[in-house]
């Protein structure tokens, strides 16, 4: 005799879970930020998704900070490693595009990543990158230690205020038109930049950006 279709099934019954790992629990995670965005990225939504409790969760990951910087850290190893070809200023910009290019894709992420970073394996990569390219330009190890803070703080700022839902259209075009119809009288360098304020592509603009902070790097000595 069958059992009905409705009868209950026992626990034994049922497919073991697989177990809870970090690694698990990260890639969980990821996938609930390409779907649904880094403000869905908490403790409850991913033990939903893990079919578990909130609590089984910090037995690995202390707090969603935490949980972001993880997150962080595992799109970090999608940035690669720097090119083969071009000058060693050349592959170090072409490396700091690349991530943010990749925080481009994720706005959330990029602000939340200016005030925890990640400290995983991608990211002690990344910072391992910065500084032998710097180290193979001959700049010194203290600035090349406080250059590569700076390079990232503004690559990470530069895709938390361009990327996704950035300044509203409408606050862009009051300020182009107080920009425009400035007074020569009252703001006479104002008036003679004009729109080259606002001028150039965001691309042309980050990379522009990233030239000027790596030669201000190699030449600018840290304080005793």
């Amino acid at each position: 005799m069958t059992d009905r279709p409705d009868t209950p099934r026992s626990r034994r019954e049922r497919p073991a879970k697989p177990a809870l790992t970090r690694a698990g629990i990260v890639a969980a995670a990821v996938a609930i930020l390409r779907a649904e965005g880094l403000q869905k990225v908490t403790m409850r939504r991913l033990a939903q998704e893990l079919d578990t409790g909130p609590a089984s969760l910090y037995v690995y990951v202390r707090n969603t900070a935490e949980l972001h910087a993880a997150v962080l850290d595992e799109l970090l190893g999608t940035v690669g490693p720097a090119p083969a070809e071009g000058s060693w200023r050349e592959r170090l910009e072409r490396v700091l595009t690349a991530y943010t290019a990749m925080l481009f894709e994720h706005p959330s992420l990029a602000r939340s990543a200016l005030t925890s970073r990640p400290h995983g394996p991608h990211y002690l990569n990344l910072i391992e990158t910065l500084l032998a390219l710097l180290d193979e330009g001959g700049v010194p190890p203290a600035q090349a230690a406080w250059g590569v803070d700076l390079l990232l703080q503004h690559a990470t700022a530069t895709a938390a205020e361009h990327a996704g839902d950035g300044q509203p259209e409408e606050d862009w075009d009051a300020l182009r038109r107080n920009l425009f119809g400035v007074s020569e009288r009252t703001h006479p360098r104002i008036a003679a930049v004009g729109g080259s304020l606002l001028s150039g592509a965001p691309e042309d603009r980050l990379s522009w950006a990233l030239r000027a902070l790596i030669a201000g790097i190699e030449r600018t000595a840290v304080p005793d």
